[in-house]
Order: structure tokens, then C-alpha cells, then sequence
């Protein structure tokens, strides 16, 4: 495992997040196994989603913007003939396919329409996220069942690769900068295909040099009496960043 500095409990942890929990619950699990004060997490997942989700300790929370920042990986999928008002499966349903048109879809049809979301783009942010208008996020208006106007933002798509297709759904992997919603990308993609969509499924799989694959279950950091050896050292978490 990782050598420890004077102070162990500087650094971070990459936990693997399970579907269920938002990341502000991980970060309460952890501020209580630890007895810490100071624990913040490098990037929201949506509680439906699961992956890679890195949670600063003491003062590595000063890193917060750097991994914020940095591009990040998921394999996610993709379902048509229904849109949500949250973009996913924790939404009611808010339009539906006039036909099944969607299931019959050739592959070289969806090909062309995600190549067309390949570099960079303008997305405009979902409702239920926590961007700001006027002060306040814009999930605490959706949840009144208000919508108000935004501003398209300028985002990076690098790689978008079809994985599999088995209509209604579809299976992608993405690397992207910060700043996109796979949820609204969905959207997009079916509006193009022309036909609702949601995102059905995602796992965040990287952040920046960060893997999922060193990653460890969050029942296993609050259960093993010893987890602090699972904490990556401030000093190593800066080079890595």
C-alpha cells in the first residue's frame, strides 16, 4: 500500500461508489469512519450512477479544483423512447416515442449522429444540476418545477465509441473534459436520432491518471480496521493530479 507522512489522514481515497448513494453521503460515511472535519470529494456522481469517485482528507481538500479539472472516462448507456425530467431513471416520465421507430435504427444511422458530438461542443446544462442561476442551483428550481433559461456551455468531447447495440439501448464509452452531463447528452444524441432518450446506465471509470481499477468498495474502507493504509499520501496525490 501507500507509505504514510506525518499526518496519514492528508490525502485522498479512491472509492468506488456504489449505485444508491450521492456523493455528499460518501463524504459523510467518510468524514465519520475517520473523525475528520475537513473531507470533500473531487467531482459529483449521480446517485444512480457508480464509479470512481475521489474523496479528499484534512488538507488535500485544497487539491478540490485541480481534480475537479481534470478529464474523466464512463462507460455509460443510452436508451430510447422515453425522456425524464431528470435526464435518467430517477425522473418521471415526461415524453415518449410517437412509434417504434427507434428500434429500428441502423447502426451506421447512430454511428454518423454520436460522431457528430465528437470534439468540441455546446451543451446546454440539465435543470437538475447543481449550476447556479442567480445564486441558486438549478436542482432546487427543477424540484419546484421551475425552468429557467442557460447559457449553452463550450465542452470537450475526446473519444466517443460505440460499444454495443441492443435497441432500445446503446453502450459508449466517453472521455470528456469537465463540465459535460452525460444526461443531457443522451438527450441530445436521441433528439438528433430523433426520438426521447435517457441515460440508462454509467460507471465513471476515470479522472485524469486516476483509475477505477485501484478504486476499493466503500463497505470495505468503513469496515476494515485498518482502511487507513488505503489512503493515497498528500504528497503522491499531487504528483498524480
Amino acid at each position: 500500500m501507500y507509505g504514510k507522512e506525518v499526518n496519514a489522514l492528508d490525502g485522498i481515497l479512491l472509492i468506488d461508489k456504489p449505485v444508491g448513494l450521492t456523493s455528499h453521503d460518501v463524504v459523510d460515511y467518510i468524514r465519520k469512519r475517520y473523525m475528520l472535519k475537513k473531507v470533500g470529494h473531487g467531482g459529483t456522481l449521480d446517485p444512480l450512477a457508480s464509479g470512481l469517485l475521489i474523496i479528499m482528507l484534512n488538507r488535500a481538500t485544497k487539491l478540490s479544483q485541480k481534480i475537479i479539472a481534470l478529464d474523466k472516462e464512463y462507460i455509460a448507456e443510452m436508451t430510447l423512447g422515453f425522456s425524464t425530467t431528470t435526464g435518467d431513471l430517477g425522473g418521471q416520465v415526461v415524453e415518449k416515442a410517437k412509434d417504434d421507430g427507434y428500434l429500428k435504427l441502423a447502426k451506421y444511422q447512430i454511428e454518423q449522429v454520436f460522431q457528430k458530438f465528437v470534439g468540441e461542443i455546446e451543451q446546454i446544462p440539465p435543470m437538475y444540476s447543481a449550476v447556479k442561476y442567480k445564486g441558486v442551483r438549478l436542482y432546487k428550481l427543477a424540484r419546484k418545477g421551475i425552468e429557467v433559461p442557460r447559457d449553452p456551455r463550450r465542452v470537450k468531447v475526446y473519444n466517443l465509441v460505440i460499444e454495443d447495440i441492443d435497441l432500445p439501448r446503446v453502450k459508449f464509452k466517453i472521455r470528456c473534459s469537465r463540465g459535460l452531463y452525460i444526461r443531457q447528452l443522451c438527450i441530445d444524441i436521441g433528439r438528433e436520432l430523433g426520438y426521447p432518450a435517457h441515460l440508462s446506465q454509467m460507471v465513471r471509470t476515470t479522472i485524469g491518471k486516476f483509475s477505477l481499477d485501484s478504486a476499493h468498495k466503500l463497505d470495505k474502507i468503513l469496515n476494515e480496521p485498518d482502511s487507513e493504509k488505503y489512503i493515497i499520501p498528500l504528497d503522491i496525490a499531487r504528483k498524480l493530479i
